[in-house]
């Protein structure tokens, strides 16, 4: 299944999340966020994050350098990658990523997981994200699900 949002702010994208909160349960998911670097993927992860209630927007940050944070809610626990820095299946298999998929409450959300394919073979949705035609804070998305 497919669909197409729009936004043309920062508020609009962590409001829409909400939305795309929705589209991703029941949970376990992998979902890959896909986009260019200021697309606003951690943006939308901390509205999805506030949304489900495992942590506030401003709780949510980029695991650039963490590579995972994790954040628990009463129904979910959300997973947040980012592996912008790793360059092997090696390095990704340190992370313990079979583990967080295992678990039946988790939401493993990752940036810049199509650069691996055991990832992409795995993912149960794909959330890509681009800059409006129009510039400024205007986001296209579209959300894959199986």
């Amino acid at each position: 299944m497919e669909k197409r949002f729009r936004t043309r702010s920062v508020t609009g994208t962590l409001a829409l999340a909400e939305r795309i909160a929705e589209i991703l349960l029941p949970t376990p998911k992998l979902v890959v966020l896909r986009g260019e670097l200021g697309t606003g993927k951690t943006t939308l992860v901390k509205g999805i994050a506030a949304s489900l209630g495992a942590a506030t927007e401003e709780d949510v940050t980029s695991p650039t350098f963490t590579l995972v944070h994790e954040y628990n809610g009463p129904k979910v626990k959300i997973y947040h990658l980012d592996l912008y820095r790793l360059e092997t299946e090696r390095e990704l298999a340190t992370l313990g990523l079979e583990e967080m998929i295992s678990e039946p409450d988790a939401l493993v959300l990752v940036e810049w997981g199509e650069r691996f394919e055991s990832i992409v073979s795995r993912m149960d949705a794909e959330i890509a994200m681009a800059h409006g035609e129009n510039g400024g804070d205007e986001r296209e998305m579209r959300v894959r699900w199986n």
